[in-house]
């Protein structure tokens, strides 16, 4: 690689788990210059930070997208400056409630050079107490700025006809002693983008909903400001959704609201049975809401009245406030397909060689994340062992990705197992990476072993329907083993279990 096209100075933005294997996959090159990680809270974590409270608890705006809730800040017009503290919700805090634990066994989760505490389902505090010792564990915790958030990303022109571009980020780094913003400038020659998508929530429009709310503020909300069933004492609830967070609230709400909960679902689940549990009640999707009485409607024809308190578990929107549309040439993702706009891989953007995109697809979350992370990290030192495809092989894999996912009904960037397009994925990172150098520089991707499958398709979080108390077929006497939470196997009931196969994809849930 020549001088123009060498990459000396790389930004990392969030110091999330995403994050920190990032930095460590470029530490581990031994050839950057210059490497720093942007977190614009207080401690690395990224949304395993637990917040104990939320609030304030925004209001509800049906149908709003990122860019419209979530808008670019006001940049003053000389840098660096010193400004009053910001007032803007940034959506910042986290959505952890209490109860929170791991959906994905340990050993698939945690990266391959480190384990979690325990597991296979730790509670929420020991991933982040595990991402923010990662940091310390590879010495990047001296390239963290933390309490600094990335205001602006604008594209640097190459500097001549065979270059690179580069990169402007404009920083907003609260002083807590002074209580004072403090804006500048930093310039780079790579980007890498770890900033999470757990932050923007997204609740959809539905008819009256608008009207609803603001007829009755405060009883709709957003699972991002759940903390507990405590507040929820015998109150009349209805739960929007059934994916891992819609579960676990209803599940937990039968303990202290009035019965039944109503859950309200689209699809069935795959730890939904035939019938409800006890204390909770289904619903079909609603159809309307009635402001003048407070009644909601459901598409089967039927209605609640006298709801106290309406709580949607319909997940988030990925957003990049940051991105300078017009300085970069366009948006960077497009939310009327869910997808990162120009991608490939989930991970490369076509256009833009020196940035790249850890984190998006969740998959094993954290172990995924470090596939991504060493790959990018041996393509921007030149060292990676087979290049990227041609410009027209990736938009060939977009527009064929994107006609295939909406065909099967399913997320851009949701990677099935069961398929193998989980391997397939990895496997590619696994081809780009290679090998590192003969002194050893450089990350290898991690092997996906036996006893990592295994426990992917076998240890479930959540038991399923239809197997007994102890996951056995129709109630039968189980030959499968319950996963106590010392990671002992043995014959008792357990929250954990064991299955012998699989319905639908494995990681749907996550």
């Amino acid at each position: 690689m020549n001088d123009e096209k060498k990459i000396k100075s790389v930004a990392v933005v969030g110091a999330g788990a995403a994050g920190a294997i990032t930095a460590a996959a470029l530490k581990a090159e031994n050839y950057f210059e210059r490497i720093r990680v942007f977190e614009r809270r207080e401690t690395p974590g990224g949304t395993w930070i637990y917040d104990s409270d939320p609030k304030p608890d925004l209001k509800v705006q049906p149908g709003k997208l990122p860019p419209d809730i979530d808008p670019p800040l006001e940049i003053p017009k000389e840098l660096p400056q010193i400004t009053a503290p910001n007032q803007q919700e940034r959506f910042s805090k986290t959505p952890i409630y209490n109860s929170l634990t791991t959906n994905v066994p340990d050993i698939a989760m945690c990266f391959s050079d480190r384990r979690f505490a325990y597991g296979p389902f730790a509670p929420h505090y020991v991933p982040r107490q595990y991402v923010e010792s990662y940091f310390s564990f590879h010495g990047t915790d001296s390239l963290l700025s933390l309490n600094t958030t990335v205001e602006d990303m604008s594209k640097l022109e190459p500097t001549s006809k065979n270059g690179l571009e580069g990169w402007k980020l404009t920083l907003r780094k609260y002083d807590p002693a002074c209580h004072v913003d403090i804006w500048w400038e930093e310039k780079f020659d790579a980007v890498v983008l770890a900033n999470g998508h757990y932050s923007v929530p997204y609740v959809p429009q539905v008819k009256g909903l608008e009207e609803y709310t603001a007829k009755f503020p405060g009883r709709v909300q957003h699972s991002k400001y759940y903390r507990s069933p405590s507040p929820y004492l015998s109150k009349k609830v209805l739960i929007i959704g059934n994916s891992a967070s819609g579960h676990d609230l209803t599940t937990e709400l039968v303990s202290t609201a009035s019965l039944p909960v109503y859950q309200s679902r689209r699809t069935k689940s795959r730890w939904d049975g035939d019938k409800p549990p006890p204390g909770i009640a289904w619903k079909p999707i609603i159809k309307q809401y009635i402001p003048e009485t407070g009644r909601i409607l459901f598409e089967d024809g039927t209605y609640l009245d006298n709801i106290d308190t309406v709580i949607y578990c319909t997940g988030y929107k990925p957003s990049f406030p940051f991105w300078n549309s017009g300085a970069n040439g366009g948006p960077l993702f497009d939310y009327e397909n869910g997808k990162l706009v120009n991608n490939y891989w989930h991970t490369f953007i076509r256009g833009h060689q020196t940035l790249g995109v850890v984190g998006l697809p969740r998959v094993l979350t954290f172990r995924s994340f470090e596939y991504q992370a060493v790959a990018l990290a041996r393509l921007f030192s030149g060292r990676n062992a087979v290049p990227l495809p041609p410009v027209e092989e990736q938009e060939r894999w977009e527009k064929e990705r994107l006609k295939k996912t909406q065909r099967e009904r399913r997320k851009f960037h949701d990677i099935n197992w069961e398929t193998g397009e989980t391997f397939e994925w990895l496997g590619g990172f696994f081809k780009i990476a290679g090998l590192g150098t003969l002194k050893g520089e450089g990350r290898i991707p991690p092997a996906l072993t036996e006893e990592l499958v295994w426990a992917i398709e076998h240890i479930r979080k959540y038991p399923e329907p239809g197997k007994g108390k102890d996951g056995d077929e129709g109630g039968k006497e189980s030959n499968l083993a319950v996963l106590s939470e010392d990671g002992q196997t043995d014959r008792r009931d357990g929250e954990w279990v064991l299955v012998e196969r699989q319905h639908k994809d494995l990681l749907a849930f996550i």
